[in-house]
């Protein structure tokens, strides 16, 4: 059974919103780490996954994070029929915790992102814990991600319990710093509303 283009997650069908039967996850995902950026193995792909290991690790969870790279199916994304998206889209409302990540494109989200969201109903991502990350170029756009991108996935019903995760370009190299001091502020709030203590 072929996996869905950006995800790394074996398959089995599903009905899709396009009515066709789009691969996705024969097991719910429990971390998903989501880019979109719309370059394929971009940087935000890279700090959205070290996010998703670092949270995964400090909360217990031990199966292997899931990527969504919605690079890999931009094209389809505004198509009538778009199985691959709506396979991505099946495998993120199943997850328990959800990195989702972008870069910073005129001091929000990208294009590319909000039509991916704009695919799913009302409460569409109802019952995930969600992580909003933003990449800007300067640290005049940190929060981007607290004004634009987290009301966003409020409103598609995740829940958002700690502050957005704001990156540099400039951390990029070695954001493991980045990423370990902004967890160590949030991992408590993140395990509550995942219902999952730290460390198990």
């Amino acid at each position: 059974m072929a996996a869905a283009p950006g995800t790394t997650s074996s398959a089995t069908p599903t009905p899709g919103r396009s009515g066709k039967e789009p691969p996705v996850s024969s097991t719910p995902p429990s971390v998903v780490a989501l880019s979109g950026n719309p370059r394929p193995r971009s940087r935000t792909l890279a700090v959205a996954e070290a996010t998703a290991r670092a949270v995964a690790e400090r909360l217990g969870v031990t199966t292997p994070v899931t990527t969504l790279d919605l690079a890999d199916f931009a094209g389809e994304i505004l198509t009538p029929e778009h199985p691959s998206a709506d396979a991505a889209l099946t495998t993120l409302a199943q997850a328990r915790i959800a990195v989702i990540a972008t870069p910073v494109y005129k001091a929000s989200y990208t294009g590319l992102l909000k039509a991916f969201l704009d695919l799913y109903p009302a409460d569409g991502l109802l019952g995930v814990t969600a992580v909003p990350l933003v990449v800007s170029g300067s640290p005049a756009h940190a929060l981007a991600g607290e004004v634009h991108l987290r009301p966003l996935l409020v409103e598609l019903g995740a829940v958002v319990p700690a502050r957005a995760f704001a990156v540099t370009e400039a951390q990029l190299a070695d954001s493991g710093q980045a990423i370990d001091a902004w967890l160590a502020r949030s991992a408590q709030a993140l395990a509550r509303a995942a219902g999952q203590e730290e460390g198990r």
